[in-house]
């Protein structure tokens, strides 16, 4: 209902006078002008500056001549400009809250209600909408705020975030996705008041935009064709995303989508994502992260979520296939092989030290009867290279592109043997597969590595307050790229998984030694003259 409460009176607000009155909370600029009266909330939407000091002009109609029916207000400090009649934005910034003003014989009132919840959640979220066009992160903030101050759900943002932009991934999901269920989980754990609760929000909202920005539509089919989970991965094997998209419409059809979700991030999707040691391990981290958000977001975003997973399945590049990995089906072969004989080698992390891509594969066939330790064994060894990262490569200007090394190299075979993991405990069959592929990685990494740091140097006496302090690190990380926050997101959160599974155990006490280093020596970006040299040699090459 309308609320009308006197601001002023003719004789106290004449015409060309401005004022500021409260009313509760509100602080509220009443301006009498020659176009009429115009109320609105006297702090700037941008930074909370004064605008009863703005400066107003007479809106222009296309002729030149003043409209009898508008006003424009600046705001000295920064020149935002508003329509004092819609509360418009000319910058497309956010929109100013005004408030209907009438004259009652002398008196001039002001209707200070609010409007409903629902209409200030809905404008809250169409301007969030808007705020993607320039991927403005404080603008983001503020509408989250507002949206939360409408008493609307905090994660609705995100849900529509997600709704805006699956279909805008030329490549499927990245990231930007698979962040957010971390963020979350970071929001539900460690956030201590207000702001901490609204970062990870913020982090997850403004990377979903980093990463789709200005990018156009790549549409899905709307087709929905019935057939059996192996016909889904059989058409992402054949990178057939008509087919692929259309049996996945067809499955999440019915009244529960979340729970389809789950059957096909189980099956069909798990066996596809490890079918190839793929995308340097984002294929399973992805598939992971898609089944932990639609477990925090629900229905809403089930569909889109998988398309765009199914759409990076398909164009995941296949690194098995290049010579450096060659060995890699020959060991998936031998070890499906029923006469192939037994594995149960006792098998430790300190076996794989220093071993090629052939030699882990091999020395993982002996052990093959042993998943639960040789993960074990795997996992540690991860964290040992990690531990071991030669830095100097890492500041290298002047080495061939075969040679980029970085944190990344490391801190993926950690994230990737994480959600491999969880991937063969729900079906089983795929341990080969993940814990080859983590030989893989151990293999890849072994090159490049400093043999006199010491485990002693870096070792974690508290885990669990290591962790805790990492991470409530990231609700102020103060890194440039989204990119780079969400590497050490997913890193903590993982690591804190593998620790709280076996605590005490050589696999956690390396994990935490490397982890330590790794956040002691931040990643170099960008590599700018090692791109240029690498870009010269490219070119001169060219012929």
């Amino acid at each position: 209902m309308p609320q009308w409460v006197e601001a002023a009176t003719l004789e106290t607000l004449p015409v060309g006078h401005r004022r500021v009155f409260k009313s509760g909370d509100k602080q509220i600029a009443l301006f009498h002008t020659d176009r009429g009266m115009f109320a609105c909330n006297n702090r700037c939407p941008h930074e909370g500056y004064p605008l009863i000091e703005g400066s107003l002009e007479a809106t222009q109609a296309a002729n030149g001549h003043h409209r009898s029916t508008g006003c424009k207000l600046t705001c000295n400090w920064h020149a935002w400009t508003f329509d004092l009649a819609s509360g418009d934005n000319a910058a497309g910034g956010d929109r100013l809250r005004t408030y209907p003003v009438k004259r009652d014989d002398q008196r001039i009132l002001v209707d200070v209600s609010d409007p409903p919840d629902d209409a200030r959640q809905a404008e809250a979220l169409a301007s969030l909408k808007d705020c993607f066009r320039q991927n403005d992160r404080d603008r983001m903030a503020r509408e989250l705020a507002r949206l939360q101050a409408a008493n609307g759900d905090p994660l609705d943002g995100l849900r529509k975030a997600i709704h805006w932009t699956y279909d805008r991934f030329a490549f499927g999901m990245t990231h930007a996705y698979a962040a957010a269920p971390d963020w979350l989980a970071l929001r539900q754990t460690l956030a201590r008041d207000r702001a901490e609760a609204l970062v990870p929000l913020v982090e997850a909202v403004a990377h979903i935009n980093y990463d789709s920005l200005r990018e156009p539509a790549y549409p899905f089919t709307q087709r929905q064709d019935p057939g059996a989970h192996q016909d889904l991965v059989q058409a992402i094997e054949e990178k057939n995303e008509d087919r692929a998209t259309a049996l996945l419409r067809h499955a999440l059809a019915g009244d529960a989508p979340a729970q389809s979700a789950k059957k096909l991030l189980a099956g069909p999707l798990a066996t596809a994502a490890l079918a190839h040691y793929a995308d340097f391990g984002h294929a399973a981290i992805y598939l992971l992260k898609t089944g932990q958000l639609i477990d925090a977001l629900g229905d809403e975003v089930a569909e889109p979520l998988l398309l765009c997973l199914t759409r990076a399945l398909i164009q995941a590049w296949r690194e098995d296939l290049i010579p450096e990995f060659k060995a890699y089906h020959p060991a998936l072969r031998r070890w499906r092989d029923p006469a192939g004989g037994g594995g149960d080698a006792p098998v430790t992390a300190a076996d794989f030290q220093r071993l090629s891509v052939a030699q882990a594969l091999a020395r993982c066939l002996r052990s093959k009867d042993r998943p639960e330790e040789l993960y074990a064994a795997l996992l540690g060894a991860a964290g040992w290279n990690m531990l071991h990262f030669d830095l100097a490569l890492d500041q290298r200007t002047d080495n061939p592109v075969s040679q980029n090394k970085t944190w990344l190299s490391f801190t993926h075979a950690i994230t990737f043997a994480n959600a491999a993991r969880h991937l063969a405990e729900r079906q089983p069959a795929l341990w080969p597969q993940a814990l080859l592929q983590m030989a893989c990685f151990v293999g890849r990494n072994s090159p490049f590595l400093d043999p006199d740091i010491s485990l002693s140097a870096w070792r974690v006496d508290d885990p669990s307050g290591f962790l805790s302090d990492n991470k409530r690190g990231l609700f102020d990380h103060q890194q440039a790229e989204p990119i780079v926050a969400c590497h050490l997101l997913k890193l903590l959160f993982a690591v804190g998984e593998e620790v709280a599974r076996a605590p005490g155990q050589e696999s956690s006490t390396l994990l935490l030694a490397a982890c330590r280093r790794f956040l002691a020596s931040p990643l170099k970006r960008p590599h700018t003259l090692r791109a240029a040299r690498q870009a010269l040699t490219f070119v001169a090459g060219e012929g």
